[in-house]
Formats: C-alpha cells, structure tokens, sequence
C-alpha cells in the first residue's frame, strides 16, 4: 500500500512577494521594486551563495592534501 502525498499552494516566499506587492501598489511602503520582489530571488541567491561556499571549501582541501 502506498501513500501518494500533493502539496499544492503557494510557500511562504510566495505569501511573502504577494504582501510586499500589495503593500506596494497601496503605497504601504515606498521601497524600490527590487525589494518588493526579493523574495522571489532570494532562494537563487541562498543556492548560488551555497555553491560558492562549497566550491571554496572544496578547492582549499584539495589544496591543503598537496
């Protein structure tokens, strides 16, 4: 027997773009659109950060075993 699990629905970054958004149009807050829509690629930005922490801890390894 197997469980089949569907997560369908917006995340948080998602929840988070739409209210910075809304508070935008409503002129809430008077940030540059850059902000508004951080959240959107903020996870790219986590990913590429993660990648190029591990590519330099990588390469100073294998510069240490020489």
């Amino acid at each position: 027997m197997s469980k089949e699990s569907s997560s369908s629905g917006i995340s948080f970054m998602g929840m988070l773009t739409i209210l910075f958004i809304t508070l935008k149009l409503t002129n809430y807050i008077d940030w540059s659109w850059w902000w508004v829509l951080s959240p959107m690629w903020l996870p790219l930005f986590i990913l590429l950060l993660s990648a190029g922490l591990l590519s330099v801890i990588k390469y100073v390894k294998s510069t240490k075993n020489k």
